[in-house]
């Protein structure tokens, strides 16, 4: 039976994973909230150059979901969907940080840095974005749907805490704080960087009280 937080019916598990998800989503959008200002005073890039870029890693954003939850459903299921694709979304965000470290390599080494982490990103945030919310409803059990309820509810108030703190922090962070004499982008990204690694650590933390569905098939 699955362990109940503080006496209440809702499963302890959750907490792990809202945190996770508040975590991710600070993560992706202090990311994404500096992303044209790092093309267009960073790399240099005209302003419809930079446009094209940033709204095709949106757009594959929006893509990759499908590809998260065909690998959800047909083959590891959500929870080691979740574990990879996080890892994969660290090591993105990673890429992404060193890419901005004026001192590694030329611009053309910080461009192909920057469009690997962005493609790893792209794939990390939208494989786990069709699983993180189902997995969170797969803990309640089926006599707890006034609780499970509640859960998206909470769930969803997290994606819009750490979204609307990341835009805020992120932004002061490449302004405020200077690096090598310039705008510390590669600060400014490492925090998101950061906060996905430790996303994935508390979601690990949370292993042994998830409920691990196996896969469905598509």
């Amino acid at each position: 039976m699955a362990k109940k937080l503080c006496g209440t019916n809702y499963p302890l598990s959750i907490c792990f994973i809202v945190v996770n998800e508040f975590c991710e989503r600070f993560s992706y959008y202090g990311m994404k909230a500096v992303l044209t200002l790092y093309f267009l005073s960073y790399l240099k890039w005209d302003k419809d150059l930079s446009t094209a870029v940033y709204h095709a890693f949106s757009g594959l954003c929006y893509f990759t979901p499908i590809l998260g939850a065909l690998i959800a459903d047909s083959w590891l299921g959500k929870f080691k969907t979740i574990i990879y694709l996080s890892i994969v979304y660290v090591i993105g965000h990673v890429i992404k940080s060193v890419g901005a470290i004026p001192t590694v390599g030329n611009k053309d080494v910080h461009i192909a840095l920057s469009m690997l982490g962005l493609i790893l990103i792209a794939f990390g945030t939208g494989g786990i974005k069709p699983c993180v919310a189902a997995f969170g409803g797969d803990q309640f059990d089926e006599d707890s749907m006034k609780e499970r309820q509640k859960f998206f509810s909470i769930f969803y108030m997290s994606i819009n805490a750490g979204s609307l703190l990341s835009t805020v922090i992120t932004p002061v962070l490449r302004g405020d704080v200077k690096c090598f004499g310039e705008d510390c982008y590669a600060l400014a990204f490492g925090v998101p960087a950061a906060l996905m690694m430790v996303a994935l650590a508390v979601f690990i933390f949370g292993s042994s009280l998830y409920k691990k569905n196996p896969p469905q098939g598509n």
